[in-house]
């Protein structure tokens, strides 16, 4: 199963910075074991949120030719939980750019990002990895298709 964890895109400068949001719901079927009478978001699919919005970035930067694969967490630190009802807003700022003049599977791309609920800090991370063909994974109308109804009334 994929899921896909951005729900709004409600800010974004190309190449540089996106802003999304999560919206935690209750019937999500994750929160039905993790944890058993005590529902959080895991750790993990927070990460995720961030990884796939570095993604649509990266996408959305490149004319929907390229996508960000993640490789490496360099830093990650949790400092609360993201429970049903919230809305979780996630920032993910470039930190470094790729050489033009490599070879797409060597071009490294650096992420910050950070999840936000009503302002208190959740989660911050930065991680790497690599930009490759969009199209090796994906349909090009497809992706923009679901960018655009992601991006609701910011235009595209």
């Amino acid at each position: 199963m994929r899921y896909l964890l951005i729900d709004r895109v409600i800010d974004y400068r190309s190449g540089q910075q996106i802003r999304g949001v999560k919206n935690v719901a209750m019937s999500e079927d994750f929160l039905e074991y993790h944890f058993p009478r005590n529902p959080v978001m895991p750790g993990v699919l927070l990460l995720e949120a961030m990884v796939q919005l570095a993604g649509w970035l990266q996408c959305a930067s490149t004319e929907f030719t390229e996508w960000f694969v993640v490789e490496s967490v360099h830093k990650c630190r949790f400092y609360g939980f993201a429970l049903p009802g919230d809305q979780v807003e996630i920032v993910v700022d470039v930190l470094s750019e790729p050489a033009e003049n490599r070879k797409p599977e060597d071009r490294k791309l650096i992420f910050k990002a950070t999840g936000t609920v009503l302002g208190q800090r959740k989660v911050s991370a930065e991680f790497s990895g690599v930009v490759i063909p969009l199209a090796e994974i994906a349909d090009r109308d497809e992706q923009l298709h679901q960018f655009r109804l992601i991006m609701r009334n910011l235009g595209m």
